[in-house]
């Protein structure tokens, strides 16, 4: 279920929180928006793991935004803000947020230049773990099926215009993704069931899903998946590999 899930997911947070800080004294970290990663955030911010993270080397950025203020119920930043952040001591300064306020491309720009800043190197900067989750299309941070946005090479943030302006996004691009050391795919839900089936069988229908996409080059990919949402993975032989 979602609780076991979600404990297992502050497990492995913390334990990648730990091993960045003692190797280099930060864990730089690109946080995910969505209903299924709202229980990992409310526990990372109890006394359960607390006391299991420094907050003072920690760094927080995000995958991607919707593009509203930061106030508003769609806003990535403020589910991470309300559940865990505000309860922790981590400065203000580590806080990398996406200003999802500001004009789409100005902003993409400007985040692209605070991660050069921050990681200090001419390639992609390299996350000691980025949260990702995966939508029933296959979409995975703000890189939908189809756009154009899978298949920058050069960017590290794009913006991302949809149909309806309202629904704008900024993303971090696939060169970002895979170029992190860890990747944590949380899902849950039996609506994700197919799309899950299809890509860790790597079927060929699902080959150029942006999820199926993100494999680190010098990194590791972790699924953590709930009962709902590996109902079909498990009845194909595939899974015999995975358990």
């Amino acid at each position: 279920d979602l609780e076991t899930l979600s404990h297992e997911g502050g497990i492995v947070f913390a334990r990648i929180a730990r091993e960045a800080m003692s190797g280099r004294g930060r864990f730089a970290v690109a946080l995910s928006g969505g209903e299924t990663p709202r229980r990992l955030y409310a526990l990372l911010g109890s006394p359960l793991f607390q006391d299991e993270i420094n907050w003072n080397g920690a760094h927080f950025f995000w995958a991607d935004e919707r593009c509203v203020p930061p106030e508003r119920e769609e806003s990535n930043f403020k589910w991470a803000w309300n559940l865990f952040l505000s309860k922790t001591p981590v400065p203000a300064s580590n806080i990398h947020r996406i200003r999802g306020e500001e004009d789409p491309e100005k902003e993409a720009k400007r985040y692209e230049t605070e991660l050069r800043l921050f990681f200090g190197s001419e390639g992609p900067p390299r996350f000691d773990l980025v949260l990702l989750g995966v939508g029933d299309d296959g979409h995975t941070a703000s890189l939908f099926p189809g756009s154009n946005a899978i298949e920058e090479r050069t960017r590290l943030v794009l913006p991302v215009f949809l149909e309806e302006p309202k629904k704008n996004r900024i993303t971090l691009t696939l060169p970002v993704l895979n170029h992190a050391s860890k990747i944590l795919f949380l899902v849950s839900g039996s609506s994700k069931a197919e799309v899950v089936k299809r890509i860790l069988a790597k079927e060929k229908s699902a080959e150029k899903l942006p999820a199926a996409l993100v494999k680190p080059h010098q990194g590791s990919v972790l699924w953590l998946i709930d009962e709902a949402a590996s109902t079909k993975w498990l009845e194909t032989d595939d899974s015999r590999l995975y358990t």
